[in-house]
């Protein structure tokens, strides 16, 4: 059994506009109806929980999708606080050594192929497992007046990417141990990586991208569209 967590409880600044980013319309579904059918595409996942903001008027009410339970409960003010409410309100069959995937709300093109892969490699992996993409431009580090002062190494580097996959127990207490600590995680791996632990990087394709700004969501509809022709 495997259930996933998706942090749905941002407004998504960046992009701006009056509704949330997760409920813009793609293809004739919103962002965030893409992302869970998505994750919810894989025969070992079972269902979903989607960590919604208590003053969320969007979220249409369901209950399943594809004939699997869709569940919510009420997210936090920063993504770790939704994903770790998210994983305290999933079921009690949800065992605390059971395998948990967290996907980015606004993350709609993740492919098939990607998932399986993940929870292959992540599902044989003692810490767990995130989809990634190793570091192909040349970066620069700028100074404070926005300069080019240095050419940085990218070997090595990588984007991280999702879902990503860990144990219910072990995200949990990686998550409170942060929160504890008052550092902000920006996502699973890094609450990990804070306790010695070192996942698994599974590569995934680069169109996996997440939607932040509106020429990001001409992107993920050109995206979609190719990979439904």
């Amino acid at each position: 059994m495997t259930w996933a967590v998706v942090p749905a409880a941002g407004r998504g600044s960046r992009f701006g506009g009056e509704r949330p980013k997760q409920y813009l319309s793609l293809a004739g579904r919103t962002l965030l109806e893409h992302s869970l059918r998505a994750v919810l595409s894989h025969d070992d996942v079972d269902g979903v929980m989607v960590a919604l903001s208590p003053d969320d008027r969007d979220w249409p009410g369901w209950r399943d999708l594809g004939g699997k339970p869709v569940l919510t409960c009420i997210g936090g003010a920063e993504r770790a606080d939704s994903v770790l409410a998210g994983l305290q309100a999933l079921p009690g069959t949800v065992s605390e050594d059971q395998w948990v995937l967290v996907h980015d709300a606004a993350r709609p093109c993740l492919r098939a192929l990607d998932l399986a892969r993940l929870l292959t490699v992540g599902q044989a992996d003692p810490v767990g497992a995130l989809l990634a993409a190793p570091v192909r431009d040349t970066l620069k580090r700028a100074d404070r007046v926005g300069r080019s002062q240095s050419t940085e190494p990218r070997d090595w580097l990588w984007r991280a990417l999702t879902p990503q996959l860990f144990r219910r127990g072990g995200l949990t207490r990686a998550l409170e141990a942060a929160l504890r600590a008052g550092v902000r995680v920006t996502d699973e791996a890094m609450a990990m990586e804070r306790l010695g632990l070192k996942p698994c990087l599974v590569e995934g394709s680069e169109d996996n991208i997440k939607v932040t700004t509106p020429a990001d969501l001409a992107l993920a509809e050109f995206i979609l569209a190719q990979a439904r022709a």
